[in-house]
């Protein structure tokens, strides 16, 4: 066991401390919790129409799902206000997160990557006119690639726009602007000329593009790169991975969730979306594994499933010390937020719990895919907030599906016995190390 503390400690400590400090990657972290509001709304949306139809279809309420008819069309507004532009706020956010790491003007940053993602959209629309006949419009916006649709397009695009305003901004390539003007035009004209040079840049970019590929940009991307990456992140494999890293990185106090976020946006942010757009439209929800499948089954507690830890430990531990510490965690890690039992045990640098806190997740997380994927459980389709406490937070999730709440329940269960045998040996290292150890002295 310390052999392999000491080989972690001395190989991937170091990577997971690099990855944590790369702006880039922090900027597309705070870029994607900066939309959250517009997520949850979106999803409020979706859980109220969802709602109205099981009460519907399911129940046969239909006087009340009458009744409530006009919310579903505010609903439906309030989709258009959010999910419907997700990419454009995405853009805005990415821009201005990229603009505060690199301490320029944030507000053009934005602008500036919103602009870059918007010429990368086609300009062409198609339109049925009937089952077999389609008309093309020429000069009209492809409104589709503002949803999750154009995700990829605004990371990729927002990133070249809003990285070369920097570059151009931090080589002082600007007008030279008295000291004395107003702010409002001194931000004008200093930005000037970095913001013409890196909009005209893109743009032609994306001309030579068009004249190789005889497509847009984001056309190509959803073909060609978002559609395969999308489908990498639908393998067991990947989302084990995922599910390794983030514990193993958790394990050394870095928040794996946090330095991960990137890649598990990437790889299923856009995944989810679809699910909950197919919700809202009422079609096939098309992927089995999206972001929110960690927090209803694997994470609940917390990374790690500590939830589990603190039941354990209040069930089976005979250390007053645990169980005072495991009464404080108790109804925080109920709402997901497991800092108090990771740093008060702590689980953080402590061998006795590295096996139950990698294990754990990773039996967890296999048998929520393969259940899902046999299609014993509805997949992801609606976001709930973190803080959801668990058993609710699946059945939400899962577009009110029961069999979400049996699962959760049997992964806390296997997650328990994993985890009761290392409580057990906790309590006699403690007791040999220290059997005055009182939670009320000195700990450490």
């Amino acid at each position: 066991m310390a052999k392999i503390v000491k080989w972690l400690e001395t190989y991937i400590l170091p990577l997971a401390a690099k990855l944590a400090s790369v702006k880039w990657l922090v900027a597309m972290r705070d870029a994607f919790v900066t939309l959250l509001p517009v997520t949850m709304a979106g999803s409020l949306a979706i859980l109220f129409n969802s709602m109205i139809n099981v009460f519907k279809l399911q129940w046969g309420w239909n006087n009340l799902a009458s009744i409530l008819q006009p919310l579903m069309v505010v609903d439906n507004i309030v989709w258009n206000g959010t999910f419907a532009l997700f990419a454009v706020y995405f853009a805005i956010s990415w821009g201005y997160h990229l603009g505060r790491a690199f301490e320029v003007n944030r507000f053009v940053t934005s602008i500036v990557a919103l602009i870059a993602f918007v010429m990368s959209i086609t300009n062409i629309v198609k339109l049925k006119i009937s089952t077999e006949d389609t008309v093309s419009l020429k000069h009209a916006i492809d409104v589709t690639q503002f949803s999750t649709s154009g995700l990829f397009t605004a990371i990729l695009f927002g990133a070249l726009g809003a990285g070369l305003f920097i570059l151009l901004y931090k080589a002082r390539i600007t007008l030279k602007v008295q000291s004395n003007m107003p702010h409002a035009e001194w931000v004008a004209f200093s930005t000037l000329l970095p913001s013409i040079f890196s909009v005209f840049a893109v743009g032609i970019i994306n001309y030579i593009f068009q004249r190789l590929t005889g497509t847009y940009f984001g056309n190509w991307l959803l073909t060609a790169i978002q559609g395969p990456i999308v489908k990498l992140g639908q393998g067991f494999g990947v989302v084990l991975l995922v599910t390794l890293l983030v514990q193993i990185f958790w394990f050394f106090g870095i928040n794996g969730i946090s330095v991960f976020t990137p890649v598990i946006d990437s790889l299923w942010l856009t995944p989810e979306n679809s699910n909950v757009a197919a919700v809202h439209t009422g079609t096939h929800v098309p992927f089995i594994w999206v972001k929110d499948s960690f927090n209803v089954f694997v994470w609940f507690g917390g990374a790690g499933g500590t939830l589990a830890l603190v039941i354990a430990i209040l069930i089976f531990s005979k250390r007053a010390d645990f169980r005072t510490i495991a009464k404080m965690a108790l109804a925080p890690s109920i709402f997901n937020i497991n800092e108090p039992v990771l740093f008060g045990l702590p689980v953080i640098f402590n061998p006795v719990y590295l096996i139950p806190f990698i294990v754990a997740p990773l039996i967890n997380v296999s048998l929520a895919y393969w259940i899902t994927k046999i299609g014993w459980v509805n997949p992801v389709q609606i976001f709930v907030p973190s803080i959801m406490p668990p058993i609710i937070g699946p059945y939400l999730a899962c577009n009110y599906d029961w069999r979400a709440i049996v699962l959760s329940i049997v992964n806390i269960i296997i997650a328990l016995l994993i985890w009761m045998p290392f409580v057990f040996a906790a309590d006699k290292i403690a007791s040999e190390d220290n059997p005055n150890r009182s939670f009320y002295m000195p700990q450490y």
